[in-house]
């Protein structure tokens, strides 16, 4: 008898340069919306933001998710969609990376 196949976590990865005159209101836009919308979406378990002290893009987003099929939910698509604050945004991204990931080892 095999063991039950056990449901592989996924991982989102985002890497983004922001043009500098618009760093402030990226900071903000992920702190007050961007950021908490994802951490309140099921599925999605952790999220975490680093900036790089060498190398680029300057900022990294983590976030653990419970299966990569995370993304595809109906939860997330409700948020998926870029709000209007967002489009005022995305012009001004730079190097923008976005990388889905599933897991192979625990």
């Amino acid at each position: 008898m095999t063991e039950p196949q056990r449901r592989k976590k996924g991982l989102l990865l985002v890497m983004i340069d922001i043009e500098p005159e618009y760093e402030e209101e990226f900071n903000r836009w992920y702190r007050e919306e961007h950021f908490p919308e994802r951490m309140n979406c099921p599925g999605i378990l952790t999220g975490r933001r680093f900036i790089a002290l060498e190398g680029g893009p300057k900022y990294l987003a983590l976030y653990d998710l419970e299966s990569p099929e995370v993304l595809d939910s109906p939860d997330y698509q409700k948020i998926a969609g870029p709000s209007e604050w967002t489009k005022e945004l995305l012009p001004h991204f730079v190097n923008r990376v976005r990388n889905v990931y599933v897991e192979i080892e625990p």
